[in-house]
């Protein structure tokens, strides 16, 4: 069965763990541009949202996604259930010791690095195979500044960053009302290619 991107937020389970939210999702998605058959790493995963659509897209792949926290852990695993997603790994442990045995991957998402930005970065970066995407969301000015530093730094990427500013119109009694959500900086990141 073919899935298109943007399961609802409501559809997960949430528990007090960050969740990426669907229209950033959807962003995040498209620029790694997965194939049914492609390995992934989703670092940082929390309620596994990403993860979870990440693993109905490459449904002939593989998914690893990688949770320090246990109740995230645990999300991930119960949102992996809820989807009947079967081909999605929950790791729990700290990143970048928690990718020293997972193989080469298509894609690597860093949605978390609990200030091991740098190390994360190059242990996916040896992890990427050739023409892979790196995909990184950064909610902080400083995140998303030393993210494109060592990005920058790389001479075999092509860097596609920006920001995303996301409001939803919400009815409240007869008007329809703004309502912002935090803006994330998305870095695409591709492993000696073009952007298309």
């Amino acid at each position: 069965m073919r899935h298109f991107m943007g399961i609802k937020d409501s559809e997960f389970v949430r528990g007090n763990i960050p969740m990426t939210k669907n229209e950033v999702r959807i962003l995040a998605l498209a620029k790694a541009r997965i194939a049914p058959d492609d390995i992934i790493i989703d670092v940082g995963a929390g309620t596994g949202s990403l993860s979870i659509e990440a693993a109905l897209l490459a449904n002939k792949g593989r998914v690893y996604s990688i949770e320090r926290e246990e109740e995230g852990v645990c999300l991930i695993k119960e949102n992996a259930a809820r989807f009947e997603v079967s081909n999605l790994e929950a790791i729990a442990g700290v990143a970048p010791e928690a990718l020293s045995d997972l193989p080469q991957a298509n894609v690597v998402f860093i949605g978390g690095s609990g200030g091991n930005l740098e190390q994360i970065i190059q242990a996916g970066d040896k992890l990427l195979k050739p023409n892979g995407r790196m995909i990184i969301t950064a909610v902080t000015v400083e995140t998303l500044y030393n993210a494109l530093q060592i990005m920058q730094n790389k001479d075999n990427y092509e860097i596609n960053a920006f920001c995303v500013q996301i409001s939803r119109i919400n009815q409240i009694a007869s008007y329809n009302m703004l309502q912002a959500l935090n803006p994330i900086n998305i870095i695409a990141c591709n492993k000696g290619g073009l952007y298309a």
